[in-house]
């Protein structure tokens, strides 16, 4: 952790600060997602992380892509906001955040995808019907629950739905 995040940390130590963060949901031509396994927790996640103090959302964004998951973003569009008691999260080093993270799609990207700042241990794109939401970072599974519906993809309602 560098920056503001971490200024932030030596003052309150673990206690619940409010964390404004940029996100990417990043989708190939074939319409599968990139998500990668965080080496902190071992839960799969899109890229995303901590705005810096002045710092646009959308260059953060494009910050975080490259710097997770070694893609440079050329065109983000507004997906959603994720804020609330589902994006409440304790990482495992004990820092709690109340998230509020601006979630952006990206389907305009060049680059190879490789992890690149060891918050990431692996790289897959998945489609979206193999997505198990029970791997999904806990704060962000209502955003990637919230995807898979509005891209049509049922799958993930059949699953739930299976007695």
């Amino acid at each position: 952790m560098t920056g503001y995040m971490a200024e932030m940390r030596k003052l309150v130590g673990h206690r619940t600060i409010i964390q404004c963060a940029a996100s990417v949901i990043c989708v190939d031509a074939s319409g599968r997602v990139l998500l990668g396994r965080r080496s902190d927790n071992h839960f799969w996640g899109y890229s995303g992380g901590a705005v810096e103090i002045d710092e646009p959302v959308e260059l953060c964004a494009k910050r975080e892509l490259l710097e997770e998951m070694g893609l440079t973003a050329e065109t983000l569009e507004f997906f959603c906001v994720n804020s609330g008691p589902e994006a409440h999260y304790i990482y495992p080093n004990g820092d709690e955040v109340s998230n509020f993270e601006i979630v952006y799609l990206c389907r305009d990207w060049h680059g190879e995808p490789q992890a690149r700042d060891g918050e990431m241990e692996e790289l897959r794109f998945f489609a979206c019907q193999e997505i198990d939401l029970t791997t999904i970072m806990p704060p962000t599974r209502g955003v990637m629950e919230k995807y898979l519906r509005e891209t049509g993809k049922t799958m993930i309602q059949e699953k739930e739905h299976r007695p």
